[in-house]
């Protein structure tokens, strides 16, 4: 596998620290067949190689190479032998745990250093130089195949964006389209958007124009433009990720701005999962059917412990990308949109419903019942809470030790508004008629139908799935409405539907007041 290699620009800095552990099984399943499971060059399919496989265990081979010299032959292969290019295989970020696993085998487990080294360092310089200079070279070794954890701020994810679009476009320019095209979906999805909730407390209006420009870039390279065409889209983008840049260079953030751009993370993205709960419980208790709700906190209480869980095993398990991060919230955002339209219309077809109570008793809290308001409890607080997560990582490391109180703080203090939302709601439905009551709740549930249309489409958008297609129109992120013709689409197609709906339920309340009357008048 190794050997010599030509001489490489200047080094790469992996954007997230790379950890062996993902690597360790890569190796297995695209390296051990040569290489044997202990790096020693004898595996299985060794035989006959010429020339052999390289000894991954021989530090002075190792010695002579960095991280990003074992990063460039993984992705390119090697030249007069018969080891593949892996770069259509593993993406950057595991072509890094790849080298950092392999680097392990020249090194001595549990050597400590004074202090860690810059992932700069470990990525770019070999151990000889480390030697040469007079460094702890063993300490180098051993860090380099398990790097100290380097969590990102807004200048590291950023500049993550601006490195992943410079080789998207290499790669357009080599014909390479559709790389080219994964490469800016993940630069977007893996840094600016990330940033994008604190960029929002700073100059909202700068957030948008770089998210357009990101995304003008990435449906240009769809659409099949130009070289020069994509160029000229990437140096737009460029110069608003520059714009972007300088509201977040000052680091750490003020107590009040910190404060507010947490109280805001949780509000915006909580708001409309405390509403469905509060809509769903204030039905159950306003219909004497108390008993149901616990189906409902079973719901949310699950979507918790899986948020939780799934950020867990994003960060230390497996890698789920960011386009597989949106796939997930685009999907459970239709979906809610799906069962909030019907449920909706249901209660608005039964306001008047003289049997209503029976009917309850019948079939609503029965098993199937309850599993619905359980569903659409789940997918209401599931559907975003990774990314708030996500958002809560980035804000914790832009505000600094000093403002971690204030984060916590505004969480806290959104926590308790989306809190005493509820309890208007319940409270507030108390004193409605139950017909009053349904019509109500009917309303509120098919807007949120409505928005969360709008936001799924848009995270459909930004795992790439979906194209984008900008309109001349207002735009309302908290009502999920945004000047793109297929966001818009989505939305005016629920409104089409609701009207559908609720003009079916007009009819069928007008057929049955005209036979009440013609059996009143036959009386």
């Amino acid at each position: 596998m190794l050997g010599s290699l030509a001489a490489l620009a200047q080094p790469v800095v992996p954007a997230i620290t790379p950890d062996p552990s993902r690597g360790a099984p890569l190796y297995v399943q695209h390296c051990a067949v040569c290489h044997g499971d202990a790096g020693a060059g004898d595996g299985p399919a060794a035989l006959g190689l010429e020339p052999p496989p390289g000894d991954l265990r021989d530090a002075a081979r190792l010695d002579r190479l960095s991280l990003h010299d074992l990063f460039a032959v993984i992705g390119q292969g090697r030249d007069g032998s018969d080891m593949p290019a892996f770069a259509d295989q593993l993406d950057e970020r595991q072509r890094w745990d790849l080298a950092s696993y392999i680097a392990g085998f020249s090194a001595v487990p549990g050597v400590a250093a004074s202090k860690p080294f810059a992932l700069a360092d470990l990525a770019g310089k070999t151990p000889a130089e480390v030697a040469a200079s007079g460094g702890d070279v063993a300490a180098f070794r051993a860090q380099r195949a398990h790097p100290p954890l380097q969590q990102r701020g807004p200048g590291e994810l950023i500049e993550h964006t601006r490195s992943t679009l410079q080789q998207s476009l290499q790669a357009y320019r080599a014909g390479e389209h559709e790389q080219a095209f994964d490469l800016s979906v993940g630069a977007y999805l893996e840094g600016f958007e990330l940033v994008e909730s604190a960029l929002d407390n700073l100059d909202p209006q700068q957030r948008k124009i770089t998210e357009r420009a990101l995304m003008a870039y990435r449906q240009g390279l769809q659409d099949g433009a130009t070289v020069a065409q994509a160029e000229q889209a990437l140096a737009v983008a460029a110069a608003e990720l520059d714009k972007s840049a300088a509201l977040l260079a000052d680091g750490a953030m003020g107590d009040s701005l910190s404060f507010f751009s947490s109280l805001l993370i949780l509000l915006r993205e909580g708001l409309e999962a405390i509403l469905v709960l509060a809509a769903i419980l204030a039905f159950l208790r306003n219909t004497g059917q108390q008993a149901a709700a616990r189906s409902v906190h079973i719901g949310w209480g699950l979507a918790l412990l899986a948020g939780v869980a799934t950020w867990a095993v994003a960060a230390y398990l497996i890698d789920i990308s960011g386009a597989q991060r949106e796939l997930l919230e685009g999907a459970t955002a239709l979906f809610a949109s799906v069962v909030l339209l019907w449920v909706g219309v249901w209660m608005h077809d039964r306001r008047h419903a003289a049997a209503w109570q029976d009917y309850i008793k019948s079939s609503l809290v029965g098993g199937g019942g309850r599993f619905g308001f359980a569903v659409l409890a789940f997918f209401s607080v599931y559907r975003e809470l990774f990314e708030v997560i996500l958002f809560y990582e980035t804000l914790w490391l832009q505000a600094g030790p000093a403002g971690h109180g204030m984060v916590l703080a505004g969480a806290g203090a959104a926590l308790v508004l989306l809190i005493g939302l509820a309890w208007v709601i319940l409270r507030g439905s108390r004193k409605l008629p139950l017909a009053a009551f349904f019509s109500a709740n009917a309303v509120l549930l098919c807007v949120l139908s409505v928005v969360f249309a709008g936001h799924g489409v848009a995270a459909l958008q930004e795992a790439g799935v979906l194209g984008t297609r900008p309109v001349t129109f207002f735009e309302f992120d908290w009502l999920g409405i945004h000047a793109d013709a297929w966001s818009l689409s989505a939305q005016a197609l629920a409104l089409a539907g609701i009207a559908t709906l609720y003009g079916r339920s007009w009819l069928g309340e007008r057929r049955r007041a005209a036979a009440a009357k013609m059996a009143a008048s036959s009386e």
